[in-house]
């Protein structure tokens, strides 16, 4: 497959186009493994973790880049995240059954495509898109066309077990790119699900453009990593109330509070919260829960 849970740039020498190829594997396997989504959420999660891996390789900064598909149909929510350290999870909110097969933009039809990115130091920036056509590929091309100005190709397949995507672009800020463009992009349409899945990286490249000067960059390894904390957990508690939590706690024991890209169960007793209003401000956690 595209190299597996590995992220490449590649750039040509003699034009001003670039290219990115994501494989997924593991990476993807651990996200989804603690949701039991059907296999239909799971095929979609896997191309749009495919899709932020693609884009996350523009990031010159530190932070992250979150691709979100939201509607108000049966499927509510989709979305995907990456940071400039390659980590990755995803997370699916839906109703009731879902059919076998449908396309992505059909799924969350009438919905719309955000895509935000979030330094570590600076502003925050969000782009918006309508969900139309048929593929998350389609909304993505259509963002960078008209919010970019940059024409752009993407290419994202998922099955079961692997996910894996291919982009192509114009160098921002380049001279008149349509002759290279319309040769590139060419090139790369005839690109198949199937290569995309089960070919490495260097022989997709020699596939496509044998004929061009182009050179993988070394790449970057993709991982399935959940940024919660404990710590983290109790500052978003303390957006409530000590006497809400306090009550909660005697009633069930304990606030339980799980994350919901990758299910850790966090608890807080009654010691905890009392460590969480105290001066310090920190839970370290007791002696009673884990």
């Amino acid at each position: 497959m595209s190299s597996s849970d590995q992220l490449q740039r590649v750039i040509f020498e003699h034009a001003d186009i670039r290219s990115v190829l994501a494989g997924l594997e593991q990476s993807y396997q651990q996200a989804i493994a603690k949701h039991h989504y059907p296999k239909l959420i799971n095929v979609l999660l896997g191309e749009m973790m495919a899709a932020v891996s693609l884009l996350s390789a523009t990031l010159k900064f530190d932070g992250r880049l979150l691709l979100q598909a939201q509607s108000s149909n049966q499927v509510k929510m989709m979305m995907a995240e990456c940071n400039h350290q390659r980590d990755l999870r995803a997370i699916a909110r839906f109703d009731g059954e879902l059919p076998e097969q449908a396309e992505f933009c059909e799924l969350l039809k009438g919905g719309q495509l955000v895509i935000t990115i979030e330094p570590d130091q600076g502003q925050r920036y969000q782009g918006v898109v309508p969900l139309e056509g048929s593929h998350l590929s389609e909304c993505l091309e259509a963002y960078f066309r008209l919010s970019e100005q940059l024409p752009t190709q993407i290419h994202l397949v998922a099955d079961e077990h692997r996910a894996a995507g291919f982009l192509l672009q114009v160098m921002p800020a380049s001279g008149d790119p349509t002759a290279d463009w319309e040769h590139f992009s060419s090139l790369s349409a005839t690109l198949t699900d199937t290569e995309l899945l089960e070919l490495d990286n260097a022989t997709i490249l020699h596939r496509l453009f044998h004929e061009e000067d182009g050179r993988l960059y070394e790449a970057d390894k993709l991982q399935f990593k959940c940024d919660c904390s404990r710590e983290r957990t109790s500052d978003a508690l303390r957006a409530m109330s000590r006497e809400e939590l306090e009550q909660i706690a005697r009633e069930d024991g304990s606030v339980d509070v799980s994350c919901q890209f990758c299910n850790e169960l966090y608890q807080f007793d009654l010691a905890d919260i009392a460590m969480m209003f105290s001066d310090s401000a920190k839970v370290e956690g007791s002696d009673q829960l884990h």
